[in-house]
């Protein structure tokens, strides 16, 4: 408990008065360091997790959540009928892939086809974007192209195309490649420049004939109710195909995410030392404190008050200060975090500059996301650098020699 002498002796030691003006700089410095780190901190870690949020959105948003492959043999359809395949799953799709040549005119360019039937295709999401234009039915001999891929190729709906197959065909004047002409149908923007670039879609009929792709080579993509979730619905899936290949949105994108997390704890750990070096002040302003009061620790001590109120006392001020700090860099950490896109817009018109560049992050305003988790686990940590530091004067002042201190006043 604290004593209603505690309490007024610690306040008053709060307010500094002219004398003890250095003091007061110290504490200042040591309110506003804590709290910048703290409120950086808060701000980097929302807008880290806002970042892989936004990524994860658009990459399941265009990718299958899960893919389940044959080895050899043709994949069983009743095994998607297993209760347990059947709860997780949301959507449950036919699909091959193949690789090969757009030609329009004068321009050529390497992709990758995917395909899917006319009543699938219409059931994934990059189509019931807003932003999709055109057919949603992917029709026999017509395509679906990314929005970056019609411009590098001049092409609109409408216009025809060539996909050119590396298998041959064999003619009078030897083996030539197969190729086929398809109007283009519709044009789909999923966000992401790579994919728009790089992939086209086909009906599943005319990529397997012009491929020379039979059954067998058919797979299922799985789009699930929580893809968040992937890894216990990878369990599922592994556990029900045992004879199949399964691979899910987060093996595909590891290496990128692995990466992000490294950098968003290395990000934690240098901002929690702007924090720890900030907190050191603390324990500057009140070992000068103390100093300055040797007199009055003597006075208190000549009069009864005990080593343990003292330390008390002393604690209870870098305490204060450093949770009081804590609170408010929360506050602006928060604040700034919710008004973000605002803030990034005001500077970018108040300066003249381009941040958060759409070309280079692949999203069109910053993104943050705050998690009030790793905000109650920064405020923690933040409090417990704060307890620490103010142990050391804590204890010095409660260790000060009356008689000596009287001495020498």
């Amino acid at each position: 408990m604290i004593s209603e002498l505690e309490k007024k002796i610690t306040l008053r030691y709060l307010r500094t008065n002219k004398k003890e003006g250095f003091i007061n700089i110290i504490s200042t410095f040591s309110f506003a360091g804590i709290s910048l780190g703290v409120a950086v901190l808060i701000i980097v870690m929302s807008v880290m997790n806002g970042f892989r949020t936004e990524l994860i959105n658009k990459i399941i948003g265009f990718n299958a959540h899960a893919v389940v492959k044959p080895y050899d043999k043709e994949i069983k359809t009743e095994k998607f009928k297993n209760n347990k395949v059947k709860n997780i799953s949301e959507n449950v799709m036919i699909t091959n892939s193949a690789e090969g040549l757009i030609i329009n005119k004068d321009y050529t360019k390497g992709i990758l086809l995917r395909s899917y039937t006319k009543k699938d295709f219409s059931k994934l999401s990059l189509v019931k974007n807003e932003k999709f234009q055109g057919n949603k039915k992917l029709n026999i001999k017509h395509i679906s192209i990314g929005k970056e891929l019609s411009y590098l190729l001049n092409a609109k709906i409408g216009d025809k195309v060539v996909i050119m197959s590396p298998f041959g065909i064999n003619t009078i004047i030897g083996s030539l490649p197969k190729q086929e002409a398809y109007i283009v149908d519709s044009i789909f923007e999923s966000g992401l420049l790579e994919f728009d670039q790089n992939v086209a879609f086909l009906n599943i009929n005319d990529l397997e004939e012009l491929f020379n792709l039979d059954n067998e080579t058919r797979y299922f993509e799985i789009f699930l109710k929580q893809p968040r979730n992937i890894e216990i619905a990878k369990e599922i899936l592994k556990n029900s195909f045992t004879d199949e290949f399964v691979y899910t949105w987060d093996d595909l994108n590891k290496s990128l995410f692995s990466a992000l997390k490294v950098e968003r704890n290395v990000m934690f750990i240098i901002l929690t030392l702007i924090i720890i070096v900030a907190a050191f002040n603390i324990i500057s302003g009140l070992t000068i404190l103390v100093k300055n009061k040797t007199k009055e620790i003597a006075i208190l001590k000549s009069i009864g008050v005990q080593n343990k109120s003292i330390k008390k006392i002393f604690f209870l001020v870098g305490l204060i200060i450093g949770t009081s700090a804590t609170i408010f860099g929360i506050i602006l950490g928060i604040l700034f975090s919710v008004y973000i896109e605002e803030i990034r817009i005001l500077l970018s018109n108040v300066f003249n500059i381009t941040l958060f560049p759409e070309e280079i992050y692949f999203l069109s305003k910053m993104p943050s996301e705050i998690n009030f988790k790793s905000i109650s686990i920064i405020g923690f940590v933040s409090i417990v650098i704060t307890i620490i530091v103010s142990l050391y004067p804590a204890n010095k002042a409660a260790n000060l020699d009356p008689i000596k201190s009287l001495k020498y006043e």
